[in-house]
């Protein structure tokens, strides 16, 4: 998946775009890792109930000039891209992700468009 300006996640209706004043700062603080090339990334369970059991995960990821990201939700290896939006426990989910993105707005991370 390329870098872009606006991501939107798989099955989600809403579409997302980093804040136009994102510090690096803001990024660490939320718990984004920064890699040797400059890249931030941030990887987060969507169990609700364990940060640490193998279930869905949501990924973000920032380039090194704070303007293009990519946001993904993924199996528990982070290799296959799913929809959290269809399924048995889907609710739990989605409040999950909620959860994520309402965080990364309030940090000034990302708006929704």
């Amino acid at each position: 998946m390329a870098y872009l300006t606006t991501a939107k996640i798989t099955g989600d209706t809403r579409t997302f775009k980093l804040t136009s004043d994102v510090k690096k700062y803001a990024l660490r603080d939320t718990g984004f890792m920064e890699s040797k090339g400059g890249k931030f990334t941030l990887e987060r369970s969507l169990d609700p109930n364990s940060p640490f059991n193998q279930g869905f995960k949501f990924k973000m990821t920032v380039n090194p000039d704070l303007a293009h990201f990519k946001m993904v939700t993924t199996t528990a290896n982070g290799i296959k891209e799913v929809n959290i939006f269809k399924g048995n426990d889907a609710a739990e989910h989605i409040e999950q992700l909620n959860f994520i993105l309402n965080d990364l707005k309030d940090h000034q991370i990302i708006e929704e468009m």
